[in-house]
């Protein structure tokens, strides 16, 4: 397992979820840095990027909201056995993770700069938003989409250059819900799952592992 060194992981502050912009910036900063530290180590096994967002970005990801969310208006809960739903709650965890895995595989060394604190007494969604700089090439918008969850923050989605991840995993499985059921849709989260992570350039061009 990689880690960060000690000195490393003393300078990075502890997260505070109970206010959205700053669970964002420092989550996202402890991602970035755990990556950049491992660049070495993922350049020879892309798969540690599973274990990063599973170890950094999952304890603050409300997957269960955005599990339901995936499945669309066409799921019924009551017409769903508690085992198939505690399989696909599981299931899609690990998709998460394997998503998240592959919109990051292109992280290498980029500035991310977070955007200000905002006022956020009284709201149940905050969206944060980010800028990832590399070089001379254009920067790209980030959005992370967090909600309340009892008293602390916690992200759904995450939005690129306008592209919702969570909108694109409704429009893929919600037909799929509606002609097949749930099953298929956990067949078919487990086969990308089962698919190696690819690490990527900025402009979608896969870079080779060492």
């Amino acid at each position: 397992m990689v880690v960060l060194p000690v000195s490393a992981q003393d300078s990075l502050p502890e997260v505070n979820s109970q206010d959205p912009y700053k669970m964002v910036e420092q989550v996202g900063n402890r991602t970035f840095e755990r990556i950049k530290s491992s660049k070495q180590e993922i350049a020879a096994n892309p798969e540690i990027l599973r274990d990063i967002m599973d170890e950094e970005l999952m304890p603050y990801i409300d997957y269960q909201y955005s599990a339901f969310k995936v499945l669309g208006k066409y799921f019924d809960m009551k017409k769903t056995d508690r085992e198939t739903l505690i399989e696909y709650i599981r299931v899609f965890r690990q998709y998460l993770v394997t998503s998240y895995a592959d919109a990051l595989s292109y992280y290498d060394d980029q500035e991310v700069l977070f955007s200000p604190p905002q006022e956020f007494e009284g709201d149940k969604t905050v969206t944060v938003r980010a800028l990832i700089r590399d070089g001379e090439r254009p920067d790209i918008k980030v959005a992370f989409k967090v909600r309340k969850k009892d008293k602390e923050w916690k992200a759904y989605d995450m939005v690129a250059e306008g592209i919702s991840m969570l909108q694109n995993e409704i429009k893929q499985y919600e037909p799929v819900m509606r002609t097949e059921g749930i099953e298929k849709v956990i067949e078919i989260m487990r086969e990308r799952i089962a698919k190696p992570i690819q690490l990527k350039s900025l402009d979608g061009s896969t870079r080779e592992a060492d």
